[in-house]
């Protein structure tokens, strides 16, 4: 089973948040009608480990703080309205930690300026929404976004663009994690058309 932590903080986008959870909720569904087993488990976070606000506002209540949360083989990091993330040392240096453990991070929209601060990104392809990939090239120059790609693909990191293209690249990720024919019977069940990047 591979374990995945969701990070939700105040002002997160709650698609970014809510998108990736139903791709792998619904994965884990449609596994079960294959009869085989449930290959995802979801850990949700947040800085403190208290209920969060999304930008929507709609209140989160996570499983636990992200200090506190079990190892995973995926680290999730939304994005929303994320200044005030980057200016948190501890919660940066714990996004570091917990990627350096897990086998995937990914961000999605916004999300990307998050590992970016990290250190997690860098040096690569990336992708971000569209109305902030300027400021993502700007602000860390090492990366060459991609602002026309759905998602971005960097083996242990991977980036996808605004809001509801974290749905695309989460079911990607399934694809990757475990097959083609589960991502797709996946994005079925959504009803949501899904492809290459």
């Amino acid at each position: 089973m591979t374990r995945l932590l969701l990070l939700m903080f105040g002002e997160v986008e709650l698609l970014d948040f809510a998108g990736p959870y139903e791709v792998f909720t619904t994965a884990n569904r449609m596994a079960s009608r294959r009869n085989i087993a449930t290959p995802f488990e979801l850990v949700t976070a947040s800085p403190d480990g208290r209920p969060v606000t999304a930008r929507a506002g709609l209140v989160l209540r996570p499983d636990c703080a992200l200090v506190d949360a079990p190892v995973a083989d995926v680290v999730l990091v939304p994005g929303g309205v994320v200044d005030h993330l980057l200016d948190d040392a501890p919660l940066l240096a714990e996004l570091r930690r917990r990627s350096a453990q897990a086998q995937i991070t990914a961000s999605i929209c916004t999300g990307a300026f998050v590992l970016a601060e990290a250190g997690v990104l860098h040096d690569a392809e990336a992708t971000t929404h569209w109305e902030d990939a300027e400021d993502l090239a700007r602000r860390y120059p090492s990366l060459r976004v991609q602002p026309e790609r759905r998602w971005v693909d960097n083996g242990r990191i991977v980036t996808s663009a605004g809001i509801a293209a974290g749905i695309d690249m989460s079911l990607h990720l399934v694809g990757r994690l475990v097959d083609t024919e589960l991502a797709q019977r996946t994005a079925r069940q959504l009803d949501v058309p899904w492809g290459d990047a």
